[in-house]
């Protein structure tokens, strides 16, 4: 039988499975980190319309092809 620990690190192994320009969503985190900009700047896009975001319970969740629309519409 596999610890907890052990599982915790298979979930977190699991995670980066899926290339980041190939998953259907990320976190505002991640996000932020992948596009360079600040938490505030994200949601004042997801605002305005400029980034696709939904929200699962209590999470919200940013379509990824939002943010490669936006960097292809910005250049």
């Amino acid at each position: 039988m596999r610890s907890e620990t052990s599982l915790d690190t298979e979930k977190a192994s699991n995670k980066s499975l899926i290339p980041f320009e190939e998953r259907l969503t990320c976190s505002v985190a991640e996000a932020c980190s992948a596009i360079g900009l600040s938490r505030a700047m994200i949601y004042q896009l997801i605002a305005g319309g400029a980034v696709e975001s939904l929200t699962v319970g209590r999470r919200r969740l940013i379509r990824v092809p939002s943010l490669k629309r936006l960097l292809d519409t910005r250049s």
